[in-house]
């Protein structure tokens, strides 16, 4: 039987991403600006909120992990999640970015409790989507390819919420910015809500762990410690995050402050955005010519090399800034379809390895190094505007508007160039996946015998 996805499945997969970016990408763009220019939060207490939330909520998504690998139900382990989901993301989304009329100190406590209360319930949700796409194929290529439609559906998604976000906050705020981004966040909820039901509806779980497989947790855990591949890939995950959140996030403040132009931050995300979807749809292609780990490993160098010849483009040059911003886009649009095809390969290493899949712990365990690694971003861009001078709303310090420069540009470069001997360790190359994969399929056949350990580390080694 082929194991060939139809398109359909792929678009609702896909649809899935497209409803996280309504929160992610918001997070990730305007989420710290919002803290400081209209919620009123100095830079450094920003720092410090995006840390100590963003460490709580990674710690959740091992448990959410585990739990979702426990659930047995009539549709599924992780499809029913879409959509218990619904409700408590939406909700979250409104109260994050609702401007309480309290003191200074409460308002700190409201940010912290609503962040975490939305980051949790994005947790909720975005962990057993991310492991659906672990369980709908077990073809190497097709995960490529989903995962490819999956992160087109993001960019596409993303760009437009990079894109309209500004412009809805006005029009919906009617000059009450805190109102307009209520109301916008409210909107997202609802379109966000029919996107992941239409992902429940049109996917399918195809891959179940083994009959009688143990479900102790620990066993997991121990298991993701001894699975070389999904540690090489923490590890990678936690630094390109910072590199991306980093340049996503200081991009607001960059246009603000040191181009002087903010009415162009919608455009210049959009732009980003979209070349990151059309980086993820090539991804296919390029993994036809290119091993997964070479292809990561030529890309990250891309992005490290543009990221510092950002910091020499003046601030009146928007041309460059667009075109230097388009090609980093370009160059970063297949790392995420590269690293979470290669995270459903590490599941299927670790049932090579061990006999048991815990699919949902390898992509919560993965969403746990993202959100550290957006974490340890949003806490270096508060801590260092803070210790710049930074002041919101106001013409910014020669030392402050240099930082943001720096945030842009030479940082997250220096995080890019840190990644690359990290890929050079990722043991998985083609060769070695495919041996991987035929044997579990021959595990599976009624008349085949286990594979010896002599022959898994003929695997590993050879």
């Amino acid at each position: 039987m082929s194991n060939t996805l139809k398109i359909k499945e792929k678009i609702a997969y896909a649809c899935g991403d497209v409803a996280s970016n309504f929160y992610w990408r918001v997070f990730d763009v305007f989420l710290f600006i919002f803290y400081t220019d209209v919620f009123g939060i100095s830079a450094a207490a920003v720092g410090t909120l995006m840390l100590v939330t963003r460490l709580i909520d990674a710690f959740s998504d091992p448990l959410m992990g585990a739990l979702a690998d426990r659930t047995k139900t009539r549709f599924g382990k992780f499809r029913p999640y879409l959509l218990w989901g619904i409700i408590p993301i939406a909700a979250a989304g409104v109260l994050t970015f609702t401007v309480p009329d309290v003191s200074e100190g409460n308002k700190l406590i409201w940010a912290y409790c609503t962040y975490i209360f939305m980051m949790l319930a994005y947790t909720f949700i975005n962990v057993p989507y991310g492991a659906l796409l672990g369980v709908i194929t077990p073809d190497t290529q097709q995960r490529t390819s989903l995962t490819s439609f999956r992160f087109i559906g993001a960019f596409s998604g993303g760009s437009l919420v990079a894109y309209l976000t500004p412009e809805l906050v006005l029009l919906l705020g009617q000059g009450n910015e805190a109102l307009g981004w209520q109301y916008t966040m409210g909107l997202y909820g609802c379109i966000a809500g029919l996107l992941f039901a239409i992902t429940f509806f049109a996917t399918k779980e195809r891959i179940a762990p083994p009959p009688d497989q143990k479900t102790p947790i620990l066993q997991d855990i121990k298991d993701l410690t001894q699975n070389k591949p999904w540690l090489v890939l923490f590890a990678l995950a936690l630094i390109i995050m910072v590199t991306i959140s980093l340049r996503a996030s200081s991009g607001t403040f960059y246009f603000k402050y040191y181009v002087e132009r903010p009415d162009l931050i919608g455009s210049f995300a959009m732009s980003y955005m979209l070349a990151l979807a059309v980086g993820a749809a090539s991804t296919p292609l390029l993994t036809r010519i290119f091993d997964k780990r070479k292809l990561l490993l030529i890309l990250i160098s891309v992005v490290a090399v543009l990221s510092v010849s950002f910091y020499f483009v003046p601030s009146d040059n928007i041309t460059m800034m667009f075109l230097l911003q388009i090609l980093i886009g370009l160059a970063l649009g297949p790392k995420s379809p590269l690293v979470f095809s290669m995270y459903a390969d590490t599941a299927d290493f670790s049932e090579w390895r061990t006999g048991r899949r815990a699919t949902a712990m390898i992509f919560s365990a993965a969403a746990f190094a993202q959100k550290l690694g957006g974490a340890l971003a949003g806490a270096m861009i508060g801590w260092m505007l803070a210790s710049l001078g930074y002041v919101a709303n106001q013409v910014q310090t020669g030392a402050s508007e240099q930082g943001i420069v720096l945030l842009m540009t030479v940082i997250p470069a220096v995080f890019a160039v840190l990644a690359i001997p990290l890929i050079w360790m990722y043991p998985l190359n083609d060769q070695k996946l495919q041996s991987v994969q035929n044997e579990l399929e021959q595990r599976k056949a009624p008349a085949s015998e286990p594979a010896s350990q002599h022959g898994q580390e003929v695997v590993l080694n050879g």
